[in-house]
């Protein structure tokens, strides 16, 4: 499979084009499994193994979806100044903002009143890219200690919590604890995606781009990757047995053993605990580190969707949204169902939802669709470097 020739680093790429994959994953389980409206599937009164680790392994997603933010954002100022670096992740950031009220939530909802706006990840990148375009300017030691203090801490305020709707609460909700306002007219805002460790997660990111620098020897590269993933594991475990530390929820020895794993794997994601970033962020370093040279048909295909996340983060929840409406429309007599899932879109479809193996099938048969669209788009962002907006999409 030829690709078109590009100076970006691939084992990133590849990276980043795995979870875009997984994260189609999710996405597909929201829209299409018949369990996806009535119970949370790390719930375990409700969930199954299955269940479970088809939601956990998504997890990997938005942190390094995050994290690889912050060293793409490194490798495109190596050979820039500082202002010109801090005026694309300004700009960049507010983009990503404005996207993420206006685009995303109408793919999400199709909600044209935004009665209902849901702050998600490309909301905390954009948050996050606008903190880094200030934290450039420090020494990039400074920069890791900070990332390393927000993850790290940002636990010790689990126990602060706020309600209502004054200055200090939204300030709160968008920081640190998921919650949501009134606008007006019951238009609904909710921050989804405290973006507290999200900022220290890209903070961190940019600091690992200096090992990718051009001429940055790759031995030494891989067993700074190494280190990182091993220890990020082990830390893992050693704070998540502990159990005092790093997680709003403490696990507890279940009826089962499969239960007593799940509890000891169920990390909080709404903000991202200690755990939950450790967990997620050491495999992804180690898989770094093993997939530096390796060059297959599947690297390929990774490669691709890696390199157009943006645009294929929009195109597969708008093909994923149109295909659960189409379902309902070839399985469903009763038209007028549309005409109530349009009031609430997701649980709606998932009142007419699949089986566990059906959303697999689909989400294989999605990654499929968009392969084509991501490749086209790719190759013409590769022939069209001159064009400066395209760094934006």
């Amino acid at each position: 499979m030829a690709l078109v020739k590009s100076t970006r680093i691939e084992s990133i790429d590849i990276l980043r084009g795995l979870v875009m994959v997984i994260m189609a994953l999710d996405h597909t389980r929201d829209y299409f499994h018949y369990d996806a409206a009535l119970n949370d599937p790390t719930n375990l009164e409700t969930t199954t193994p299955y269940l479970f680790f088809t939601r956990f392994i998504t997890h990997y997603c938005a942190p390094v979806f995050v994290f690889l933010a912050g060293t793409s954002a490194f490798l495109y100022g190596s050979n820039k100044t500082k202002p010109k670096l801090f005026k694309f992740l300004f700009t960049r950031g507010i983009w990503l903002i404005v996207l993420e009220i206006f685009l995303n939530n109408l793919l999400w909802f199709f909600d044209l009143s935004y009665s209902f706006v849901l702050l998600q990840v490309i909301w905390a990148i954009g948050v996050s890219m606008i903190c880094l375009s200030f934290l450039v300017f420090l020494p990039k030691k400074v920069i890791a200690a900070i990332g390393l203090i927000l993850i790290s801490g940002h636990n010790l305020l689990d126990g602060i919590t706020m309600q209502g709707n004054s200055i200090s609460a939204l300030l709160w909700y968008m920081l640190h604890q998921p919650n949501g306002f009134t606008l007006y007219d019951n238009h609904y805002i909710f921050f989804g995606y405290p973006v507290i460790p999200w900022i220290g997660l890209i903070a961190l990111g940019y600091c690992l781009g200096s090992l990718y620098t051009r001429g940055f020897d790759v031995t030494i590269r891989k067993k700074w990757l190494l280190r990182l993933g091993i220890t990020s594991i082990l830390l893992f475990f050693t704070i998540r047995g502990i159990n005092i530390y790093g997680d709003l929820a403490p696990w507890s020895v279940q009826n089962t053993s499969a239960k007593t794993i799940m509890a000891f794997l169920n990390v909080t994601k709404y903000p991202p605990s200690l755990s939950y970033v450790l967990i997620t962020m050491g495999p992804a370093l180690f898989f770094l580190y093993t997939i530096e040279r390796v060059k297959n048909g599947v690297t390929d295909i990774l490669l691709v969707f890696g390199r157009v996340p943006l645009f294929y983060y929009f195109l597969h929840i708008l093909v994923i949204h149109i295909g659960a409406i189409l379902g309902v429309i070839l399985l469903n007599d009763n038209w007028q169902e549309l005409l109530n899932i349009s009031q609430n879109p997701i649980a709606g479809l998932a009142k007419h939802g699949y089986s566990l193996f059906t959303v697999y099938i689909v989400w294989m048969i999605i990654i499929t669709l968009l392969y084509f669209p991501s490749k086209k788009y790719m190759t013409y962002k590769a022939n069209n470097k001159d064009k400066w907006w395209l760094s934006y999409l």
